[in-house]
């Protein structure tokens, strides 16, 4: 008796297996999106939290006044706003020269400049009026600030929402902390 051994697939399991995945993928789609829109936000808010950090160590290791400010664009056509995502940390005032190279001699001093492209493209910053924040050479802030960082194209911030807005806080001590609005202020993680 010779049984002839079929190797493969037929048409009919190819097709059942396209359709296994087409519906694991539309499944997934919506939860892989609002983890990429929520991962937008984090990395502004982580940029905008180490950029403060990094003004602060620069003022404390030049025992000098240094700036943390959030601007319109990294080009020489950057302006001061307290709504851009875009931010620079310099000895003195970038504003029309954030495209300038890093540099100890040569105004505006730039120390870093982190443009709002670099994977956050879809966050949007509200400092509540701030655009500037100095440190004294002791790590003092020269106001408190609360910075929050939105998602508007992945929908409402809110608990029960599904966006995980965060805020970056800077008190005058020159604490500076990541926090979510949404947590409860008795909980670690909560403002």
């Amino acid at each position: 008796m010779n049984l002839n051994r079929q190797a493969g697939m037929t048409l009919i399991e190819l097709m059942i297996g396209i359709v296994v995945f087409a519906i694991l993928l539309a499944l997934g789609a919506p939860t892989f999106s609002r983890w990429t829109q929520n991962s937008q936000i984090r990395n502004s808010a982580e940029a905008i939290h180490n950029g403060l950090m990094l003004a602060r160590a620069e003022a404390v290791r030049r025992n000098t006044t240094v700036r943390f400010q959030l601007v319109t664009t990294t080009t020489s056509a950057c302006a001061l706003s307290a709504t851009g995502g875009n931010w620079v940390v310099s000895l003195d005032d970038p504003a029309g020269a954030c495209d300038a190279a890093p540099s100890d001699n040569v105004a505006p001093r730039i120390v870093q400049v982190r443009s709002a492209a670099e994977g956050s493209r879809n966050a949007a910053v509200n400092a509540g009026g701030v655009s500037l924040i100095t440190f004294n050479g002791t790590g003092q802030a020269s106001a408190a600030a609360a910075i929050n960082v939105t998602n508007p194209t992945g929908g409402a911030c809110a608990a029960p929402g599904p966006m995980r807005c965060m805020r970056v806080t800077v008190a005058t001590g020159g604490q500076i902390r990541m926090c979510d609005p949404a947590r409860a202020a008795d909980d670690p993680q909560g403002c």
